[in-house]
């Protein structure tokens, strides 16, 4: 089944859905802007098209990924994203 999530506004849209060899995922996009997310479980979140900055919880200084790279989020946590282009990505839920 898909689910469609919608976040700040409509500037960040995923459809998330489980694979049953690969677990439970979401696919979105995220405007231009600033935003930060909460997160209950780990999280690899891997860029498809586009750039982020991130701030992740234990970082004190921003890094860039571009596309095709990954960066992991711990559980329960919080980490800021900085867009300064349409960013597609896919997001894993460990």
């Amino acid at each position: 089944m898909l689910t469609v999530n919608e976040y700040f506004t409509g500037n960040v849209k995923s459809i998330s859905f489980t694979n049953a060899s690969r677990g439970a995922a979401s696919v979105g996009v995220m405007e231009v802007g600033e935003y930060t997310f909460s997160t209950n479980n780990a999280e690899e979140m891997t860029v498809i098209s586009g750039s982020l900055n991130v701030l992740l919880p234990t970082a004190k200084d921003w890094q860039s990924f571009e596309a095709g790279q990954v960066f992991h989020v711990q559980v329960k946590s919080q980490f800021s994203v900085q867009v300064a282009e349409p960013t597609a990505y896919l997001c894993r839920y460990l």
